[in-house]
């Protein structure tokens, strides 16, 4: 009956028992063979060599990412939307000690390159102004919708042309490749992504995302900048542990597929109230506030977005037959 948000999702059973099995003595921080796995595991995935990082939050990963891409002095093109610009209290700001965010725009939260140049071609380039050096796009974006690998690859080819660095926030990166049904490599570096901010917490993780870098050098400064921060957390086995337990036999697209799955019939329910093509596992929906009232009424959470507007959010443990309830009560609305 809850749909406020995936990150109120229970952990998967699979993640405990990962836990648990590495519940014993071992080197501390990210010294274990667990945390050492995962530039391999993540390599074998992404079909390249990569570096990757346990953090304990989606805002480490993406902030200490932008700290990487672009200098103090520099800006990080984002959507007016993106969950950087409105959701991290100013830690990408703080984590970067200062960069500027640079606002875009474009339907369903989504840059294009067009949309990105708007931003970028009216800067002069001299010491007054704030340069750009990066690029962060969310997949999916705040509003559900799935960059395609083309598209992701338009914003890559501008980001090489400008010199600048490519960013991708995947706190729902898992329900974005199950809705394409794509390989991972061609939604990032095959498309110019230089580091992912890889969503596990929402996917059935309890603490754990990934910060991948495709440019391995990357990850020198950002082992500093994570302990730095706070943090390397001194028993990083459990973390590690969470992220192989949703890697192994591809857990992590199951999970994404099945919060996908119960999304679309609830799209299906919602018919013409629908605000955004439903693509991933949030459904945007036109409800008046008595028809938003009628369905706490009945027992439904969810989170009141834009005046006259409402987001249902799914999770992996949502079945269809779970949440047909709810689209039963939506498709009687009025």
């Amino acid at each position: 009956m809850r749909f406020f948000s995936d990150n109120a999702a229970p952990v998967h059973p699979a993640v405990f028992a990962a836990m648990a099995a590495h519940n014993t003595l071992d080197t501390a921080y990210d010294g274990d063979a667990l945390s050492r796995s995962l530039d391999a595991r993540f390599s074998a995935l992404f079909e390249t060599e990569v570096r990757a990082l346990w953090v304990p939050s989606g805002t480490a990963a993406n902030c200490l990412a932008l700290a990487a891409l672009c200098p103090p002095f520099g800006g990080v093109v984002c959507h007016r939307d993106a969950h950087i610009q409105n959701d991290e209290c100013g830690a990408p700001e703080f984590y970067t000690h200062g960069a500027k965010l640079m606002i875009g725009e474009g339907d369903g939260a989504k840059l294009t390159p067009d949309s990105i140049r708007a931003v970028i071609d009216i800067i002069a380039n001299d010491v007054h102004r704030v340069q750009p050096h990066a690029i962060s796009i969310t997949n999916a974006t705040e509003y559900g919708m799935v960059y395609m690998p083309a598209e992701v690859a338009a914003i890559g080819a501008l980001a090489r042309e400008r010199g600048l660095a490519l960013h991708m926030d995947g706190a729902r990166f898992a329900n974005a490749v199950a809705h394409l049904g794509c390989a991972p490599a061609d939604l990032t570096w095959r498309a110019g992504v230089d580091a992912l901010s890889f969503g596990f917490i929402k996917n059935g993780g309890m603490t754990a995302e990934a910060l991948i870098f495709f440019k391995p050098d990357l990850a020198a400064d950002t082992l500093r900048r994570r302990k730095r921060a706070g943090l390397l957390l001194s028993k990083g086995r459990y973390l590690a542990a969470q992220i192989v337990a949703l890697l192994e036999d591809n857990l992590w697209i199951t999970n994404g597929a099945a919060a996908n799955a119960a999304a679309r019939a609830l799209a299906e329910a919602g018919g013409a109230r629908l605000v955004y093509p439903v693509e991933a596992n949030e459904v945007f929906l036109r409800v008046t506030p008595e028809e938003a009232a009628g369905l706490r009424a009945l027992g439904f959470d969810f989170y009141d977005w834009a005046p006259g507007e409402i987001r249902l959010v799914t999770s992996w443990n949502h079945t269809i037959e779970q949440v047909r309830p709810l689209a039963e009560a939506i498709a009687a609305l009025p």
